[in-house]
């Protein structure tokens, strides 16, 4: 998959570009349908599948206040869109200047003149230019006019509810990442190194892999069931979410423990991945009320992971 940091890193023609445009963050089952429907047309037409997406997110820009948190970090999302057998990525660098083109201008200089489209799909509640003015059937009577189909893709919808970044973000923030898989496709993960922590698990008979933070978009405090890829190899395990209030003055942190692991892991990249909360995390009144416990949530999440 070619990617263009910027609009102005695109130098060659595209041959026939079939194009989306959006954030895209999450990569979910919306739009999977309609990065299914570009890949399959570009195919169809012997043209190029491409996504026109943005960095950073328009509301880091336009509205920081609202302290939005991501899903996936650019690298995440072009990875995803690689998956998804797109064949190129331009993404422009977005600012207030940016955010400022008049819709028409937008679509001559940018869609027509600099990409040449053939095809244009978005989805049912996309708007674009400034304040976004441009509507979709502008973006209809534009296409007309310079030569383009545009195409609107239905919205996918789970238990009733459209599938949105916003939905499966407050999910996470709930802890219901069970519940965010649906949503996504897949289940949420954070990939992190692991660091050194307080090295209490051994003690405990718990050994923890210590993450880094790594993502802005941490799910709920408290006590799931995960898997855990070290590189090519899988584990399942449990991760705690939180302080530690048992013992004081802990940072907030991510840490796991993988089963059937004997090993050092300071250093190493591991990819959690979030199948479903157990339970909150609890401040216990020892050490020993804490390990039984723990037996407990290895118990719970093998139950749930289907582990023997």
């Amino acid at each position: 998959m070619k990617i263009y940091k910027e609009i102005k890193d695109l130098k060659e023609e595209l041959k026939r570009p079939v194009l989306t445009i959006g954030n895209f963050d999450g990569v979910h089952l919306g739009h999977q349908a309609i990065l299914k429907k570009i890949v399959s047309r570009a195919k169809e037409a012997d043209g190029r599948s491409i996504v026109f997406t943005f960095e950073p997110h328009p509301l880091k820009v336009l509205a920081p206040d609202k302290d939005i948190r991501l899903i996936t970090s650019c690298e995440e999302k072009t990875r995803l869109l690689e998956d998804a057998d797109v064949d190129a990525v331009i993404c422009a660098n977005f600012t207030k200047e940016f955010a400022e083109q008049n819709p028409d201008d937008f679509v001559k200089e940018i869609l027509h003149k600099k990409i040449g489209v053939f095809e244009v799909y978005v989805g049912h509640d996309y708007a674009f230019g400034k304040g976004r003015k441009g509507t979709i059937n502008h973006l209809k009577e534009l296409g007309k006019k310079y030569g383009f189909y545009v195409g609107v893709i239905e919205p996918v919808a789970i238990d009733g509810s459209i599938v949105s970044s916003s939905r499966i973000r407050r999910l996470i923030l709930d802890g219901d990442v069970d519940k965010a898989a649906r949503l996504l496709g897949r289940h949420y993960a954070l990939t992190g190194i692991v660091i050194h922590g307080a090295e209490r698990g051994h003690t405990l008979g718990f050994p923890t892999a210590n993450i880094e933070l790594p993502a802005e978009l941490i799910p709920k405090e408290g006590v799931y069931a995960v898997t855990i890829k070290k590189g090519a190899i899988a584990y399942n395990g449990v991760a705690n979410i939180g302080n530690k209030p048992t013992f004081k003055n802990e940072k907030f942190g991510v840490e796991a423990f993988l089963f059937d692991f004997n090993g050092n892991l300071y250093n190493e990249c591991l990819e959690i991945s979030f199948i479903k909360r157990i339970r909150n995390e609890t401040a216990f009144k020892n050490a020993d009320e804490l390990i039984a416990h723990m037996k407990k949530d290895v118990s719970a999440a093998k139950e749930i992971l289907k582990v023997r």
